[in-house]
């Protein structure tokens, strides 16, 4: 009998305890944020709300900061697919539309409030700020690459689309109106073309 057969691996369970912990911890922390805000609790305040044991949210995170970007990065790859209307000005557009759409959904505000605060904690907020520009970053340069492959010029959208969609949700200047979103980004495009 031939002892040199592959060893079967095991088979994955898709979702389990691990993907569980993560939907229970993700969403004890939105709540715990837009009840009491950044700052305002602690991992064993997520882990008793999510009704894990803190040992759970250090082995996955390491840090409450980590678990926070977690939800930050997590919530962008989930609502903000990648538009694919024909031209990048439609898709610039939908895009705007979504991400004003992200920042003043429900949890939006406090969701923003937590990258800005994180700064505060120094080279680890700098890292979590970071994660959250790659992944705009890498959805912009994905839309981008699309416009570049059919043939049109591409402007730098992110300092003046996302930016004053961000800094109008954090202080407080809403409503983003589909008037204003269409008006940055025909701005944005008609000072790439002269």
């Amino acid at each position: 009998m031939p002892t040199d057969l592959p060893t079967p691996s095991p088979a994955c369970r898709p979702g389990g305890r691990s993907a569980r912990v993560r939907t229970a911890a993700h969403r004890a922390v939105t709540d715990l944020i837009a009840e009491r805000g950044y700052g305002a609790f602690a991992v064993a305040d997520v882990a008793a709300l999510a009704g894990v044991a803190d040992s759970s949210i250090y082995r996955r995170w390491g840090s409450l900061e980590a678990l926070l970007m977690d939800v930050v990065v997590s919530r962008l790859t989930q609502h903000s697919p990648m538009p694919d209307t024909g031209s990048l000005a439609g898709d610039l557009r939908s895009f705007a539309a979504t991400a004003a759409e992200d920042a003043t959904g429900p949890d939006g505000l406090a969701l923003l409030r937590t990258v800005v605060a994180a700064l505060a904690i120094g080279p680890d907020g700098e890292s979590a700020r970071d994660r959250f520009l790659a992944v705009r970053s890498e959805q912009l340069q994905g839309m981008l690459e699309q416009a570049r492959d059919r043939g049109e010029n591409v402007p730098d959208v992110l300092d003046g689309v996302l930016a004053p969609i961000y800094v109008r949700v954090l202080l407080g200047v809403l409503p983003l109106t589909p008037d204003y979103i269409d008006g940055l980004v025909a701005h944005v495009l008609a000072r790439h073309s002269g």
